[in-house]
Protein backbone atom coordinates (compact mmCIF):
# COMPACT_ATOMS: atom_id res chain seq x y z
CA UNK A 1 0.00 0.00 0.00
CA UNK A 2 0.97 3.14 -0.62
CA UNK A 3 0.17 6.58 1.19
CA UNK A 4 0.17 10.01 0.10
CA UNK A 5 0.15 12.53 3.33
CA UNK A 6 -0.36 16.26 2.18
CA UNK A 7 0.17 19.01 5.09
CA UNK A 8 -1.22 22.84 4.95
CA UNK A 9 -1.57 25.21 7.77
CA UNK A 10 -4.73 24.19 8.82
CA UNK A 11 -5.26 20.31 7.50
CA UNK A 12 -4.09 16.99 7.12
CA UNK A 13 -4.99 14.50 4.50
CA UNK A 14 -3.81 11.34 3.46
CA UNK A 15 -4.96 9.33 0.37
CA UNK A 16 -4.43 5.46 -0.07
CA UNK A 17 -3.01 3.74 -3.50
CA UNK A 18 -2.73 0.15 -4.02
CA UNK A 19 -0.19 1.02 -6.57
CA UNK A 20 3.26 2.65 -6.80
CA UNK A 21 1.93 3.67 -10.30
CA UNK A 22 -0.91 4.84 -9.14
CA UNK A 23 0.44 6.93 -6.24
CA UNK A 24 3.51 8.18 -7.96
CA UNK A 25 0.83 10.01 -10.81
CA UNK A 26 -1.08 11.43 -8.01
CA UNK A 27 1.98 12.64 -5.88
CA UNK A 28 2.72 15.02 -9.16
CA UNK A 29 -0.76 16.86 -9.07
CA UNK A 30 -1.19 16.92 -5.83
CA UNK A 31 -0.08 20.69 -4.60
CA UNK A 32 1.37 21.60 -1.44
CA UNK A 33 3.93 19.72 1.41
CA UNK A 34 3.52 16.38 0.58
CA UNK A 35 4.88 12.85 1.68
CA UNK A 36 4.78 9.93 -0.18
CA UNK A 37 5.25 6.42 1.82
CA UNK A 38 5.17 3.13 1.25
CA UNK A 39 3.50 0.93 4.07
CA UNK A 40 4.90 -2.79 4.31
CA UNK A 41 2.97 -5.06 6.37
CA UNK A 42 4.70 -8.01 7.78
CA UNK A 43 2.12 -10.78 7.38
CA UNK A 44 1.87 -9.42 4.04
CA UNK A 45 1.66 -12.20 1.15
CA UNK A 46 5.12 -11.30 -0.37
CA UNK A 47 7.38 -11.99 3.10
CA UNK A 48 5.37 -15.51 3.36
CA UNK A 49 6.99 -16.51 0.29
CA UNK A 50 10.53 -15.06 0.90
CA UNK A 51 9.96 -17.19 4.47
CA UNK A 52 9.52 -20.04 3.60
Amino acid sequence: MWVITVYSKENKAMFEFNTEKEAREAFRTIQGCKILSEVVYFHDYCFALAAA
